[in-house]
């Protein structure tokens, strides 16, 4: 694949080729400390990623437009942003007993009893928190994954990230340019019991499907709720978050498949079960929320 980039496209990845090598071998506070100055610059700026936030928090929260509560949400919601990126430069270096024990998990039976069952899992997640941690820590107990990510520019850096996450011991597909076959391969995974983690409340495919989401119309991908439909599996919603220095993951119980009704209604139906999950999450976590794009179809269409 030909990798045609900007300088702006060069400059973020070899940042991100810096981060890797040297925030390990820093003090972590300072670091820390550095990265929520960043967010800070980059919130006090308001450009368009921290208006679009603010746009998406206002929806989900119903809080004023332009009100100071409104305001103090986004820059926590900056500072969790940046908070992940600081994470993940310091992740592969971390232990798997570190990773697990600053995880405070709620509903890890529901994977482990599916798993020992045969039955394969499908983790469906939102845009929150540090879900690379939450990767790390489901291979940290057992349960290595198969999981689909964006096509990053510049070529570069989607290798690199590639290259991180399998090193947490993730199997990464391409969400383009790889065989195109990459829900057969989702499905024989779950089909052979194993676990398949996949982002799910922002559809990139134009694929996806219709759902109602804090009030108004959106898609998310169809990838998840098909997979439950077609091959059996659990789909178990996850919500992940920050606690503190440490990290909080709550997995939900299954979003039920409906007995009766065609392959597109059920797919419909166990879509908008999902998404009333993350709706919950959400609103009790939107500072861990990292939307930084355009989500609902009226916004979209603008």
């Amino acid at each position: 694949m030909s990798d045609k980039t900007s300088f702006g496209d060069r400059v973020v990845a070899a940042g991100f080729a810096a981060g890797w090598k040297l925030v390990p071998l820093l003090p972590e506070r300072p670091t820390a400390a550095v990265f929520r100055f960043l967010a800070d610059r980059v919130w006090s700026r308001r450009g368009k990623s921290v208006r679009r936030l603010e746009s998406n928090l206002a929806r989900v929260t119903g809080l004023d437009a332009g009100s100071r509560e409104l305001r103090e949400l986004s820059r926590a919601g900056m500072r969790s942003y940046f908070r992940y990126f600081h994470e993940i430069f310091r992740l592969p270096s971390m232990s798997v007993e570190e990773i697990v024990r600053r995880s405070h998990v709620i509903g890890a039976e529901h994977v482990h009893s599916n798993v020992a069952a045969g039955r394969g899992v499908v983790l469906a997640l939102p845009h929150m928190g540090n879900w690379d941690q939450a990767g790390a820590w489901l291979v940290g107990v057992g349960h290595p994954f198969t999981t689909v990510a964006e096509r990053l520019k510049p070529e570069s850096l989607f290798r690199r990230y590639v290259a991180f996450r399998e090193g947490l011991g993730m199997e990464v597909l391409p969400l383009t340019g790889g065989d195109g076959h990459n829900f057969g391969t989702l499905a024989t995974r779950v089909r052979k019991g194993g676990v398949v983690c996949l982002p799910a409340e922002r559809d990139l495919t134009k694929g996806g499907v219709e759902v109602r989401f804090f009030g108004a119309t959106t898609k998310v991908p169809a990838g998840p709720p098909l997979l439950a439909v077609q091959t059996g599996a659990a789909l178990l919603p996850a919500i992940v978050y920050n606690v503190g220095d440490d990290w909080g993951i709550h997995i939900h119980e299954e979003v039920p498949v409906p007995a009766e009704g065609t392959r597109q209604e059920k797919v419909a139906a166990v879509a908008q079960g999902l998404t009333d999950v993350f709706e919950k999450g959400i609103s009790e976590h939107p500072e861990d929320w990292h939307m930084l794009q355009r989500l609902w179809l009226e916004d979209l269409a603008r």
